[in-house]
């Protein structure tokens, strides 16, 4: 990775930064994963959105410091990288790459569930159609088409409309502290699950780090930005878990049965057409990062020289197939093995646990000292929602040790024929 960034003039200002944050943070969960919180915590899954959304402030304030003093396209692998060397730093981008096989079919399953509650598909019908939008996400890549951020950003703009109105309709209800008090004490046992579930809410904090070049003044606006983005976020996931639990519901979306008892019908196609909207732009801006991110690592001799090939319209297209290929036969061994969509978050959730603390400790290193109070409260928060996900810290220890040694060996080998071709070339 070289050092330098990009010397064009940036365009983003702070509202604009801010509004990127929201929207690249609220994606398809946002009518999701408050009802998953609740079905494990009950009432806890609120005091866990609360917390996480404290807890999340360090990180994002790290995030925000890192990437203003050290503005760089590869984002928390540039800053591992410069602080534990390039093995570690490349491992980084590596495992982030690898995430995308456990996150993009993650998205594509929640998308279906607002499908569902449109056209009820059911079984192998059901793993067709999703095999089919992947196919789809293939040929809309093709030409270089990528979801506008105008078009994301409406999006959010609706739901957080949305939000608004169904909060406000709920709090008009006679006896809606009742039915809070209703679910009993919370366990903190449950609400440690909650939070790692509730993790996925925050994937793309990272991702604002990657676009510090393209704020006009990094250094004044990418931490007000990303501050404003994630407490925004945060207040409407909170907004979302209260709404659920003052208004039960026994529909399978359970944002479509409080629309429709609050304002009377039309749940499952308004927030239905925002979920598929929503998730269909994120799975979709997941493919064509990720193919870029291949075509790089292609081009820097990390993966095979096959990748490094690029259509007329500057897409990776080999990158682009195999990473596509790969998600649909995640999607496929998901519904033959019976995994459940919270697997997925829970091994997706783990790799960013471990990404954002190596970022964290970075920090350590590359910040100044008086930063040391924000690092130490963000690995802690790190640690704590390992210790939440539990088991399903496997699927990155075992991506780690597979990738590290080999990118170690790799490292090696390279540095052991350099002298050779020296010699051949003198």
């Amino acid at each position: 990775m070289n050092s330098h960034s990009g010397t064009h003039g940036g365009t983003i200002g702070r509202w604009q930064g801010a509004g990127l944050m929201a929207t690249t943070l609220l994606g398809t969960g946002v009518f999701i994963l408050p009802q998953m919180t609740i079905a494990k915590a009950h009432a806890g899954a609120l005091i866990a959105w609360s917390l996480l959304t404290l807890a999340i402030i360090p990180v994002a304030l790290i995030f925000g410091r890192l990437a203003s003093v050290f503005p760089h396209a590869a984002g928390p692998a540039y800053f591992v990288e410069k602080a534990f060397g390039r093995t570690a730093g490349r491992t980084i981008g590596l495992i982030f790459l690898l995430v995308v096989p456990m996150g993009a079919p993650a998205a594509i399953l929640m998308t279906f569930q607002f499908v569902n509650a449109l056209i009820p598909l059911d079984g192998w019908s059901k793993v067709s159609a999703e095999v089919l939008v992947i196919f789809g996400l293939f040929l809309l890549n093709l030409r270089g088409i990528q979801v506008s951020a105008k078009l994301q950003f409406g999006l959010t703009l609706c739901i957080v409309a949305i939000v608004v109105v169904l909060f406000g309709a709920s709090s008009l209800q006679p006896g809606h502290l009742t039915s809070l008090a209703s679910y009993g004490m919370p366990q903190i046992s449950t609400m440690m699950i909650a939070a790692g579930i509730a993790f996925w809410s925050f994937l793309g904090i990272e991702a604002m780090t990657h676009l510090a070049d393209d704020f006009r003044r990094p250094q004044q606006d990418m931490i007000p930005a990303m501050m404003m983005g994630t407490v925004l976020v945060g207040i409407i996931y909170v907004a979302c878990t209260l709404i659920l639990l003052l208004v039960p519901t026994d529909k399978s979306v359970a944002m479509i049965g409080v629309f429709d008892a609050l304002l009377g019908g039309y749940g499952a196609q308004v927030i239905g057409v925002l979920g598929i909207a929503s998730g269909l732009a994120t799975v979709n801006v997941y493919a064509a990062s990720a193919a870029r991110l291949v075509w790089s690592f292609s081009c820097e001799g990390i993966l095979p020289r096959c990748f490094a090939v690029k259509n007329r319209h500057g897409v990776p297209i080999r990158a682009l197939g195999a990473l596509l290929s790969v998600m649909a036969s995640v999607i496929v061994l998901t519904h033959t093995t019976g995994q459940e969509l919270e697997h997925l978050i829970a091994w997706s959730n783990g790799v960013f646990v471990v990404i954002y603390l190596m970022a964290m400790l970075a920090a350590a290193k590359l910040l100044p000292r008086s930063n040391m109070p924000l690092v130490v409260l963000g690995c802690g928060f790190c640690l704590a929602l390992g210790i939440a996900l539990g088991a399903s810290m496997a699927y990155v220890l075992v991506l780690i040790l597979c990738v590290a040694p080999f990118l170690w060996w790799q490292k090696t080998h390279i540095s052991r024929k350099q002298p050779l071709v020296d010699n051949k070339v003198s």
